[in-house]
């Protein structure tokens, strides 16, 4: 019984190798089973939200390059009383679509043959709501206009009887767009030499005046009285407006806000130091639309002395004709040295304007 249950089990795996092929050689690798890896799990994730980069500024000096200053046909609203050798006049042109009025004075004589020279004058910051266009800078633009100049003393948008809003003259570029369409405005004018046109400016106009000669290659020669010609680092960090009356309130609040307002959207010098270079002038002084002279009271409390003396120093590094006079003790006006400083930029203007 039991040798046949041995040959039984004899039997039974024969047939089981038989079935299931040779066995595996002793040397072959094993397999490896692997247990499935489990299905991924995705966690839903949030997509980042960039800070959006803010539209170039209208101040940038590449944007105003870009833009066109047609000006207008020069209108005469009224007759005023006549200076020494000139005629006086309140007129009207176009900036923006805006109606913008401003003194003109015409030389008395014969006119040239190519038209009279003209000076566009720049004013000083007055609160808009006290401006009058036949008021204030009367010495000054009397010193132009009786040595042969056409005088053209654009009021600005916002300012007297003109259209539009008095936006500031640092953190908007209006002011400067209706300088330069007062530009074009007198290059029209039948009375004037459209190739012998100069700029002067005091104050906040001495900046659009020289935001003006970077932007525009028409205007021959510039001069500038004690002028906010510093870069907008230093407007911000040294710029101590300690003698100037605040603005009253009707200069409208975002006009005077411009250093938050601009360091809110771009950042601060420090952080974008691009961003402020392409609104200031002062980095773009190597196109400089031709000679600049400079004026400046040390004892003005207004505006740093520095600012006049250091863009001297830049201008000269640019390679760009400069002059530069200061005047020891002298105010924001240069009130003291008023005489002197008048005949140095009358002469100043004949050389380089009239010619």
């Amino acid at each position: 019984m039991k040798s046949n249950r041995a040959l039984i089990l004899a039997l039974l795996a024969l047939t089981l190798v038989s079935a299931c092929g040779s066995a595996p050689p002793a040397s072959s690798t094993p397999t490896i089973a692997l247990s499935p890896s489990p299905s991924p799990t995705f966690e839903p994730t949030t997509t980042p939200t960039s800070t959006p980069t803010p539209t170039p500024h209208p101040l940038t000096v590449t944007l105003m390059r870009a833009r066109e200053y047609p000006g207008s046909d020069i209108v005469i609203e009224e007759t005023l009383a006549s200076g020494t050798n000139y005629k006086r006049y309140l007129v009207s042109y176009q900036s923006d679509g805006l109606k913008i009025f401003a003194l003109m004075t015409i030389p008395d004589g014969t006119k040239p043959k190519t038209g009279f020279p003209a000076i566009v004058f720049n004013h000083g910051y007055i609160p808009p709501s006290q401006y009058k266009t036949t008021e204030r800078y009367v010495a000054y633009v009397d010193g132009f206009a009786r040595n042969g100049y056409i005088v053209f003393r654009p009021d600005y948008r916002g300012h007297g009887e003109s259209d539009g809003i008095a936006s500031g003259g640092y953190g908007s570029p209006d002011y400067t767009i209706d300088v330069l369409n007062a530009l074009a405005s007198v290059k029209k004018y039948k009375d004037a030499d459209p190739n012998r046109i100069g700029m002067w400016g005091h104050s906040m106009g001495g900046s659009i005046t020289l935001r003006a000669m970077v932007t525009s290659k028409e205007i021959k020669a510039g001069v500038i009285w004690a002028g906010v010609v510093a870069s907008y680092p230093d407007l911000l960090n040294n710029w101590n407006r300690g003698g100037t009356p605040a603005p009253t309130p009707a200069f409208p609040t975002f006009a005077r806000r411009w250093r938050q307002d601009l360091v809110y959207q771009y950042g601060s010098p420090d952080q974008n130091p691009q961003f402020w270079d392409s609104i200031s002038p002062n980095a773009f002084l190597g196109d400089l639309s031709g000679p600049l002279q400079l004026h400046h009271g040390t004892a003005d409390t207004s505006v740093p002395f520095a600012f006049s003396e250091k863009l001297f120093s830049q201008v000269k590094a640019a390679g760009k004709p400069v002059e530069f006079y200061s005047y020891k003790g002298d105010n924001h006006n240069i009130s003291v040295n008023f005489s002197q400083a008048i005949q140095r930029s009358i002469a100043f203007f004949n050389k380089y304007v009239k010619g």
